[in-house]
């Protein structure tokens, strides 16, 4: 999925599949349907997947998105800001008026600042597994081991932890550790 090889647009789609990049299963705390995406998995194919295979599906209920962050990096797989542009605006306006949360999971400086300014009041900073924990149901939702791993890393690391805590615009989950 690194642009040294060049795969087919179906085999794009199998891939994602295979990878559960997005998958629509359980309800947060407040019955809404969630829908998980896992961005270190994201693909050039990306919107057409989604118009075709993940919005039909939810443009008559309401619904929270679970954003994985872990393991995405700008120098390797972070599809850029054009891109999630891309993707937002792509996002039909009935299912734009159905999403009520977006828990945004290890997000970074840059991920924060762009959408800050496109979900504001939706967008919840969830910086450990922990807080994701008190609005969405455990056993509703799955997390491949490297997000967990990557929180764990979070526990050897709490001055870099709390730095990227403290400059959200937004409201931030972790905000209650810090003393």
């Amino acid at each position: 999925m690194n642009g040294n090889t060049t795969i087919s647009e179906l085999e794009q789609e199998e891939l994602l599949d295979k990878l559960e990049v997005f998958k629509i299963k359980g309800k947060d705390k407040q019955g809404r349907k969630i829908l998980r995406i896992i961005g270190k998995f994201f693909p050039d194919v990306l919107n057409k997947y989604l118009g075709e295979r993940i919005f039909p599906k939810l443009e008559k209920r309401k619904f929270s998105v679970v954003y994985v962050h872990s393991g995405v990096h700008r120098s390797e797989n972070f599809p850029g800001i054009s891109a999630l542009r891309s993707i937002y605006e792509a996002i039909p306006v009935k299912v734009k008026e159905n999403l009520e949360a977006v828990y945004f999971i290890h997000p970074g400086l840059q991920s924060r600042l762009f959408l800050a300014t496109r979900l504001y009041g939706k967008l919840k900073y969830v910086s450990r597994l922990d807080y994701l924990w008190e609005h969405v149901r455990r056993n509703e939702v799955e997390m491949p081991e490297f997000v967990y791993d990557h929180d764990e890393d979070l526990e050897y690391r709490p001055m870099a932890y709390r730095a990227s805590t403290l400059d959200s615009p937004l409201s931030t989950y972790s905000m209650r550790c810090i003393s």
